[in-house]
């Protein structure tokens, strides 16, 4: 199977994270700041070396560490790609036409990228060992999953902030259909920022509002983003890791949590509805 293109750096330049630290289970050197496009090539290009199980997860996921001779850092390995006709999800629920897939963590990276929602992290498509995965940037600096945040009662020294991040989680796991966004692929880093990671059970063509009770507000400019998003510029950043059938579905679920907001807002007011831009720190 050939690797599809590389991401597009215009729209890798939407994203720049800020580096190093020690993560929760090996210490690593800080690192400097790298540009979206510099990160993107140290996943595409960097050795991989000690890889072991992930320690978490059902699907077989590997972490490694990856080196490019300046710069050393893990990364989460991903190549399951499961298709079903039938498949039992937890609660009983019967889903049709499963499928569980590396390349929905791709797509889950470039739509973030796409709508300007900077806590999904990077991932990139390339050959691990012979076989096709997706290559995602450890998370680093992780103080609890969302289950241990849960357990503690705690939601930081801003509360305000931290609803604001799970309103924004809520609008993106609608938009790609994430059914499986469970307490442990949510993350909390020392800054008290939620981190979405794993998404290879999202993308489904379902076309439906999965919880819209949860979606009372939203940042005005992931609303601006949602409104401009075309059609064409999906295609131009998922082309090849969506079909025409998911990518079909992620803007009809745009839809429908436009038409949502909407009327929403004709029901309480803008200023009921829509955040104002979080201030820069």
């Amino acid at each position: 199977m050939p690797m599809p293109r590389r991401f597009p750096a215009s729209l890798a330049a939407f994203l720049v994270l800020w580096l190093g630290g020690p993560g929760p289970a090996q210490a690593q050197d800080p690192a400097p700041a790298l540009s979206a496009a510099e990160m993107e090539a140290f996943l595409l290009e960097a050795e991989l070396t000690d890889v072991r199980d992930a320690g978490a997860g059902v699907t077989g996921s590997q972490r490694a560490s990856a080196s490019d001779g300046r710069l050393t850092h893990d990364v989460h390995i991903q190549s399951v790609d499961i298709r079903r006709s039938r498949f039992v999800a937890r609660g009983a629920r019967v889903e049709l036409n499963f499928r569980d897939s590396y390349l929905y963590n791709v797509a889950a990276y470039r739509l973030a990228v796409l709508l300007g929602i900077d806590n999904v992290p990077m991932s990139v498509l390339r050959r691990v060992d012979g076989r096709p995965a997706a290559v995602t940037w450890w998370v680093d600096d992780v103080a609890m999953t969302e289950g241990e945040r849960v357990d503690q009662r705690a939601m930081g020294p801003d509360p305000a902030r931290t609803s604001r991040q799970f309103y924004t989680q809520y609008v993106f796991d609608e938009l790609i259909q994430n059914r499986d966004r469970n307490q442990g692929n949510t993350l909390w880093t020392t800054d008290w920022k939620m981190w979405l990671i794993d998404h290879t059970r999202a993308f489904r063509q379902d076309v439906e509002l999965t919880r819209p009770e949860r979606l009372l507000r939203i940042d005005g400019e992931l609303l601006d983003a949602l409104r401009g998003l075309t059609a064409e510029a999906v295609e131009a950043a998922l082309g090849d890791v969506l079909s025409g059938g998911e990518r079909s579905s992620v803007m009809r679920r745009r839809d429908l949590l436009l038409q949502h907001f909407d009327d929403r807002i004709a029901r309480f007011g803008e200023r009921g509805v829509v955040l104002d831009p979080e201030p820069a720190p």
